[in-house]
Protein backbone atom coordinates (compact mmCIF):
# COMPACT_ATOMS: atom_id res chain seq x y z
CA UNK A 1 0.00 0.00 0.00
CA UNK A 2 1.09 3.70 -1.07
CA UNK A 3 1.63 5.61 2.25
CA UNK A 4 -0.69 8.45 3.68
CA UNK A 5 -1.08 11.44 1.56
CA UNK A 6 1.93 13.78 2.99
CA UNK A 7 4.46 15.26 0.80
CA UNK A 8 7.08 13.27 0.02
CA UNK A 9 11.09 13.64 -1.13
CA UNK A 10 11.11 11.71 -4.40
CA UNK A 11 15.65 11.54 -5.20
CA UNK A 12 18.22 10.22 -7.66
CA UNK A 13 19.93 7.44 -8.30
CA UNK A 14 22.04 7.14 -11.27
CA UNK A 15 23.85 3.90 -9.33
CA UNK A 16 23.65 1.62 -5.89
CA UNK A 17 25.88 4.21 -4.31
CA UNK A 18 23.86 6.90 -5.29
CA UNK A 19 20.84 5.19 -3.74
CA UNK A 20 22.25 4.12 -0.35
CA UNK A 21 23.08 7.92 -0.24
CA UNK A 22 19.26 8.55 -1.00
CA UNK A 23 17.64 6.34 1.17
CA UNK A 24 20.41 6.66 4.38
CA UNK A 25 20.05 10.99 3.95
CA UNK A 26 16.46 10.98 4.31
CA UNK A 27 14.13 9.98 0.68
CA UNK A 28 10.97 8.98 0.77
CA UNK A 29 11.16 7.39 -2.93
CA UNK A 30 14.37 6.85 -4.96
CA UNK A 31 14.13 6.47 -8.89
CA UNK A 32 16.74 4.71 -11.12
CA UNK A 33 16.73 3.67 -14.22
CA UNK A 34 18.09 0.25 -16.71
CA UNK A 35 21.20 0.07 -18.51
CA UNK A 36 19.73 1.00 -21.83
CA UNK A 37 17.68 3.22 -23.73
CA UNK A 38 14.82 2.45 -21.67
CA UNK A 39 15.14 5.70 -19.26
CA UNK A 40 16.81 9.45 -20.10
CA UNK A 41 19.87 9.26 -18.40
CA UNK A 42 21.63 6.54 -20.60
CA UNK A 43 25.00 7.00 -19.94
CA UNK A 44 28.26 4.67 -19.73
CA UNK A 45 29.00 3.40 -16.27
CA UNK A 46 25.18 4.99 -15.07
CA UNK A 47 21.95 3.49 -13.74
CA UNK A 48 21.33 -0.17 -13.17
CA UNK A 49 21.72 -3.94 -14.02
CA UNK A 50 20.00 -6.55 -12.53
CA UNK A 51 21.59 -7.35 -9.67
CA UNK A 52 22.18 -3.47 -8.84
CA UNK A 53 18.44 -3.31 -9.13
CA UNK A 54 17.47 -6.34 -7.05
CA UNK A 55 19.95 -4.98 -4.41
CA UNK A 56 18.61 -1.51 -4.79
CA UNK A 57 15.15 -2.86 -4.30
CA UNK A 58 15.75 -4.91 -1.10
CA UNK A 59 17.91 -2.14 0.45
CA UNK A 60 15.44 0.65 -0.06
CA UNK A 61 12.49 -1.83 1.12
CA UNK A 62 14.49 -2.69 4.08
CA UNK A 63 14.21 0.84 5.13
CA UNK A 64 10.67 1.44 4.53
CA UNK A 65 11.31 3.01 1.32
CA UNK A 66 10.09 3.39 -1.99
CA UNK A 67 12.02 2.47 -5.23
CA UNK A 68 10.50 4.24 -8.69
CA UNK A 69 11.57 2.91 -12.24
CA UNK A 70 11.91 5.55 -15.11
CA UNK A 71 10.81 3.67 -18.32
CA UNK A 72 10.65 7.30 -19.94
CA UNK A 73 11.72 7.27 -23.26
CA UNK A 74 9.66 6.49 -26.50
CA UNK A 75 9.59 2.64 -27.88
CA UNK A 76 10.27 2.97 -31.46
CA UNK A 77 8.79 -0.08 -34.01
CA UNK A 78 11.76 -1.92 -34.31
CA UNK A 79 12.86 -2.57 -30.33
CA UNK A 80 9.14 -2.54 -28.40
CA UNK A 81 10.36 -5.51 -26.75
CA UNK A 82 12.92 -3.92 -25.22
CA UNK A 83 10.63 -1.47 -23.77
CA UNK A 84 7.74 -4.24 -22.41
CA UNK A 85 10.25 -6.79 -21.31
CA UNK A 86 11.36 -3.62 -18.47
CA UNK A 87 8.09 -3.22 -17.59
CA UNK A 88 8.21 -7.03 -16.51
CA UNK A 89 11.13 -7.00 -14.98
CA UNK A 90 9.87 -3.96 -12.86
CA UNK A 91 6.82 -5.96 -11.71
CA UNK A 92 9.18 -8.94 -11.40
CA UNK A 93 11.77 -6.73 -9.50
CA UNK A 94 8.88 -5.08 -7.13
CA UNK A 95 9.14 -1.96 -8.27
CA UNK A 96 6.76 0.28 -6.48
CA UNK A 97 5.81 2.78 -9.28
CA UNK A 98 7.02 2.61 -13.25
CA UNK A 99 7.50 6.31 -14.26
CA UNK A 100 5.88 6.22 -18.13
CA UNK A 101 5.64 8.40 -20.95
CA UNK A 102 4.26 6.11 -23.79
CA UNK A 103 0.50 5.52 -24.12
CA UNK A 104 1.44 2.73 -25.70
CA UNK A 105 3.78 1.21 -22.89
CA UNK A 106 0.99 2.29 -20.61
CA UNK A 107 -1.75 -0.12 -21.91
CA UNK A 108 0.59 -3.20 -21.70
CA UNK A 109 1.97 -2.55 -17.99
CA UNK A 110 -1.78 -2.01 -17.16
CA UNK A 111 -2.95 -4.85 -18.81
CA UNK A 112 -0.29 -7.24 -18.30
CA UNK A 113 0.50 -6.06 -15.08
CA UNK A 114 -2.42 -4.60 -13.31
CA UNK A 115 -1.03 -4.39 -9.94
CA UNK A 116 1.68 -2.15 -11.13
CA UNK A 117 1.76 1.51 -10.02
CA UNK A 118 1.74 4.16 -12.81
CA UNK A 119 3.22 7.53 -12.67
CA UNK A 120 3.25 9.89 -15.65
CA UNK A 121 6.81 11.17 -16.67
CA UNK A 122 7.55 14.50 -17.16
CA UNK A 123 8.43 13.48 -20.85
CA UNK A 124 5.02 12.80 -21.33
CA UNK A 125 4.82 16.58 -21.67
CA UNK A 126 1.37 16.92 -20.11
CA UNK A 127 1.13 20.47 -18.43
CA UNK A 128 -2.90 20.89 -18.17
CA UNK A 129 -5.01 18.74 -16.14
CA UNK A 130 -7.31 17.86 -19.39
CA UNK A 131 -3.97 15.67 -20.66
CA UNK A 132 -3.44 14.66 -17.31
CA UNK A 133 -7.14 13.02 -16.47
CA UNK A 134 -7.08 11.65 -20.08
CA UNK A 135 -4.32 9.75 -18.85
CA UNK A 136 -5.39 8.54 -15.62
CA UNK A 137 -9.05 7.82 -17.22
CA UNK A 138 -7.64 5.69 -19.82
CA UNK A 139 -4.64 4.21 -18.32
CA UNK A 140 -4.96 4.46 -14.67
CA UNK A 141 -1.88 7.27 -14.01
CA UNK A 142 -2.03 7.72 -10.26
CA UNK A 143 0.83 10.24 -9.87
CA UNK A 144 2.04 12.78 -12.87
CA UNK A 145 5.24 14.65 -13.10
CA UNK A 146 4.79 18.17 -13.92
CA UNK A 147 7.06 19.67 -16.79
CA UNK A 148 9.31 23.21 -15.40
CA UNK A 149 7.69 24.99 -17.66
CA UNK A 150 4.60 26.46 -15.34
CA UNK A 151 4.24 28.78 -13.11
CA UNK A 152 3.21 28.03 -9.37
CA UNK A 153 -0.52 29.22 -9.93
CA UNK A 154 -0.98 27.33 -13.07
CA UNK A 155 0.45 24.20 -11.10
CA UNK A 156 -2.81 24.92 -8.69
CA UNK A 157 -5.24 25.15 -11.13
CA UNK A 158 -3.64 21.42 -12.34
CA UNK A 159 -3.32 19.85 -8.73
CA UNK A 160 -7.12 21.38 -7.98
CA UNK A 161 -9.05 19.58 -11.18
CA UNK A 162 -7.35 16.37 -11.26
CA UNK A 163 -7.36 13.13 -8.65
CA UNK A 164 -3.92 12.48 -9.73
CA UNK A 165 -1.37 13.13 -7.21
CA UNK A 166 1.20 16.01 -8.69
CA UNK A 167 4.72 15.53 -8.26
CA UNK A 168 7.03 18.79 -9.27
CA UNK A 169 11.18 19.33 -9.14
CA UNK A 170 12.36 20.88 -6.20
CA UNK A 171 16.09 21.18 -6.88
CA UNK A 172 18.30 20.53 -9.75
CA UNK A 173 19.53 21.02 -13.39
CA UNK A 174 16.53 23.10 -15.31
CA UNK A 175 15.55 22.73 -18.42
CA UNK A 176 14.24 25.75 -20.76
CA UNK A 177 12.51 23.01 -22.66
CA UNK A 178 8.97 21.37 -22.42
CA UNK A 179 10.11 18.04 -21.78
CA UNK A 180 9.51 15.25 -24.21
CA UNK A 181 9.13 17.67 -26.70
CA UNK A 182 13.20 18.98 -27.21
CA UNK A 183 14.86 18.30 -30.62
CA UNK A 184 17.74 20.81 -30.22
CA UNK A 185 20.04 17.55 -29.13
CA UNK A 186 19.09 15.55 -32.22
CA UNK A 187 19.38 18.56 -34.44
CA UNK A 188 22.91 18.24 -33.60
CA UNK A 189 23.76 14.53 -33.29
CA UNK A 190 21.02 12.42 -34.87
CA UNK A 191 20.26 11.05 -31.34
CA UNK A 192 16.94 12.10 -29.91
CA UNK A 193 16.92 12.30 -26.45
CA UNK A 194 13.35 11.28 -26.39
CA UNK A 195 14.45 7.65 -28.10
CA UNK A 196 18.47 7.22 -27.85
CA UNK A 197 17.83 8.71 -23.38
CA UNK A 198 20.12 11.30 -23.52
CA UNK A 199 21.16 14.94 -24.37
CA UNK A 200 23.97 15.55 -25.63
CA UNK A 201 25.17 11.64 -25.68
CA UNK A 202 28.50 10.93 -24.31
CA UNK A 203 29.92 9.55 -27.75
CA UNK A 204 29.69 12.81 -29.46
CA UNK A 205 31.09 15.30 -26.86
CA UNK A 206 34.38 16.40 -26.94
CA UNK A 207 36.64 19.16 -24.31
CA UNK A 208 39.33 20.31 -26.16
CA UNK A 209 42.14 23.13 -24.58
CA UNK A 210 42.71 25.58 -27.11
CA UNK A 211 44.43 29.06 -26.81
CA UNK A 212 41.80 30.93 -26.88
CA UNK A 213 40.49 28.47 -23.77
CA UNK A 214 38.61 25.08 -22.86
CA UNK A 215 36.27 24.52 -25.45
CA UNK A 216 33.62 22.08 -25.40
CA UNK A 217 31.76 20.52 -28.94
CA UNK A 218 28.77 18.59 -30.01
CA UNK A 219 29.50 16.33 -32.49
CA UNK A 220 31.98 19.08 -33.96
CA UNK A 221 29.90 22.05 -32.95
CA UNK A 222 31.08 24.54 -30.87
CA UNK A 223 28.86 24.65 -28.01
CA UNK A 224 30.86 26.72 -25.67
CA UNK A 225 34.32 28.07 -24.47
CA UNK A 226 35.24 29.08 -20.98
CA UNK A 227 37.78 31.37 -19.83
CA UNK A 228 40.91 29.69 -17.04
CA UNK A 229 39.26 30.24 -14.14
CA UNK A 230 35.65 29.05 -15.09
CA UNK A 231 34.35 25.14 -15.03
CA UNK A 232 33.83 23.75 -18.49
CA UNK A 233 30.52 22.49 -17.87
CA UNK A 234 28.93 19.48 -19.82
CA UNK A 235 27.74 20.42 -23.81
CA UNK A 236 24.44 20.88 -24.20
CA UNK A 237 22.95 23.10 -26.84
CA UNK A 238 20.55 24.77 -24.30
CA UNK A 239 23.12 26.04 -22.18
CA UNK A 240 25.50 27.13 -24.99
CA UNK A 241 26.77 30.64 -25.75
CA UNK A 242 25.88 32.05 -28.89
CA UNK A 243 27.09 35.22 -30.90
CA UNK A 244 23.75 37.72 -31.28
CA UNK A 245 24.03 40.60 -32.45
CA UNK A 246 27.53 40.72 -32.18
CA UNK A 247 27.49 40.16 -29.00
CA UNK A 248 28.46 36.30 -27.10
CA UNK A 249 26.47 35.30 -24.10
CA UNK A 250 23.79 32.55 -22.99
CA UNK A 251 21.02 33.55 -25.41
CA UNK A 252 18.95 30.08 -24.26
CA UNK A 253 19.41 29.57 -20.64
CA UNK A 254 22.40 30.35 -18.17
CA UNK A 255 24.01 27.66 -16.18
CA UNK A 256 21.70 27.81 -12.91
CA UNK A 257 20.21 25.23 -11.21
CA UNK A 258 16.38 25.05 -9.98
CA UNK A 259 15.76 25.39 -6.23
CA UNK A 260 12.53 26.04 -4.88
CA UNK A 261 12.98 25.37 -1.08
CA UNK A 262 11.70 29.24 -0.13
CA UNK A 263 8.32 27.77 -2.02
CA UNK A 264 7.49 24.73 0.13
CA UNK A 265 4.84 26.20 1.98
CA UNK A 266 2.98 27.24 -0.94
CA UNK A 267 3.57 23.86 -2.68
CA UNK A 268 2.67 22.31 0.47
CA UNK A 269 -0.86 24.71 0.54
CA UNK A 270 -1.69 24.22 -2.35
CA UNK A 271 -1.30 20.19 -2.67
CA UNK A 272 1.56 19.72 -4.16
CA UNK A 273 2.00 15.41 -3.82
CA UNK A 274 6.06 15.11 -4.24
CA UNK A 275 9.09 17.19 -4.52
CA UNK A 276 11.55 15.98 -7.09
CA UNK A 277 15.54 16.29 -6.68
CA UNK A 278 16.64 16.30 -10.19
CA UNK A 279 20.35 14.65 -10.96
CA UNK A 280 20.82 10.70 -11.93
CA UNK A 281 23.71 11.96 -13.63
CA UNK A 282 25.40 13.20 -10.27
CA UNK A 283 27.83 11.71 -7.75
CA UNK A 284 26.46 9.79 -4.57
CA UNK A 285 28.58 12.53 -2.55
CA UNK A 286 25.67 15.18 -4.52
CA UNK A 287 22.87 13.08 -3.93
CA UNK A 288 23.68 12.82 -0.29
CA UNK A 289 24.32 16.44 0.38
CA UNK A 290 20.99 17.65 -1.62
CA UNK A 291 18.90 14.53 0.12
CA UNK A 292 19.96 15.70 4.14
CA UNK A 293 19.02 19.30 3.33
CA UNK A 294 15.22 18.34 1.79
CA UNK A 295 14.63 16.06 4.24
CA UNK A 296 15.23 18.56 7.01
CA UNK A 297 13.58 21.33 4.96
CA UNK A 298 10.13 19.48 4.00
CA UNK A 299 10.27 18.00 7.64
CA UNK A 300 10.42 21.58 9.33
CA UNK A 301 7.53 22.67 6.37
CA UNK A 302 5.17 19.97 7.28
CA UNK A 303 5.66 20.41 11.10
CA UNK A 304 4.79 23.85 11.21
CA UNK A 305 4.13 25.76 7.50
CA UNK A 306 3.48 28.92 9.20
CA UNK A 307 6.58 29.50 10.79
CA UNK A 308 8.88 28.12 7.96
CA UNK A 309 12.12 30.09 7.22
CA UNK A 310 15.15 28.80 4.53
CA UNK A 311 18.40 28.65 6.82
CA UNK A 312 21.23 30.27 5.06
CA UNK A 313 23.09 27.02 5.73
CA UNK A 314 20.61 25.34 3.54
CA UNK A 315 21.16 27.65 0.56
CA UNK A 316 25.32 27.64 1.32
CA UNK A 317 24.87 23.44 0.87
CA UNK A 318 23.08 23.97 -2.17
CA UNK A 319 25.17 26.94 -3.98
CA UNK A 320 28.04 24.62 -3.28
CA UNK A 321 26.50 21.48 -5.87
CA UNK A 322 24.37 24.24 -8.26
CA UNK A 323 24.99 24.79 -11.77
CA UNK A 324 27.32 28.10 -11.93
CA UNK A 325 27.33 28.05 -8.30
CA UNK A 326 23.83 30.41 -8.86
CA UNK A 327 19.98 28.86 -8.43
CA UNK A 328 16.91 30.18 -9.52
CA UNK A 329 13.21 29.91 -9.14
CA UNK A 330 12.87 29.12 -12.90
CA UNK A 331 9.05 29.20 -14.22
CA UNK A 332 7.38 28.89 -11.05
CA UNK A 333 8.18 32.28 -10.08
CA UNK A 334 6.89 35.28 -12.52
CA UNK A 335 6.58 38.69 -11.10
CA UNK A 336 5.26 40.31 -14.18
CA UNK A 337 2.14 38.03 -14.22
Amino acid sequence: MWPEKRMELVCPAGTLPALKAAVDNGADCVYLGFRDNTNARNFAGLNFDDAAAKEGVRYAHGKGRRVLLALNTFPQASTWERWTAAVDKAAQLGIDAVILADAGLMQYARQTHPQLRLHLSVQGSATNYEAINFYHERFGIQRAVLPRVLALAQVEQVVKNTPVEIEVFGFGGLCVMVEGRCALSSYVTGDSPNTFGACSPGRAVRWQQTPAGMETRLNGVLINRFGKHENAGYPTICKGRFDVAGETYYAIEEPASLNTLELLPQMLAIGVRAIKIEGRQRSPAYVAQVTKVWREAIDQCLRDPARYAVKPGWMQEMNKVAEGSQHTLGAYHRPWK
